[in-house]
């Protein structure tokens, strides 16, 4: 993964720690999460740890994924960050926005979308 230098500081934990793992260990990302957590992507729900782990290995195993960190913003529960995201997909690259919710430490729900 590729950062704006200082972006990382103003991310919240579980956010950093999605990012440093995204593409390296879907385990790692999945801890990431609460137990019941909800990621939206494509139009899916991938709901708990085992379906967000499973996501994770799906989409970097299929688009070998690499993201750029853009911006980001954190509101109390929320964090919303920009990024520049590339792969083996159509229309590569693309700009996408990750929507967090968190709870008690860790990641409630994420979604992607443009």
């Amino acid at each position: 993964m590729q950062t704006t230098p200082n972006l990382s500081p103003r991310l919240p934990a579980p956010v950093a720690g999605y990012f440093a793992h995204e593409t390296t260990s879907p385990a790692a990302v999945a801890r990431c999460f609460t137990e019941d957590a909800l990621v939206v992507d494509e139009r899916h729900e991938h709901r708990g740890r085992a379906a967000i782990e499973a996501w994770n290995a799906a989409a970097n195993g299929k688009y070998k994924l690499t993201t750029e960190l853009l911006a980001a913003e954190s509101d109390g529960p929320r964090a919303t960050v920009r990024a520049k995201v590339a792969g083996n997909f159509p229309g590569s690259p693309i700009e996408l926005r990750f929507r967090f919710t968190l709870a008690g430490g860790l990641i409630s729900r994420l979604e992607i979308a443009p």
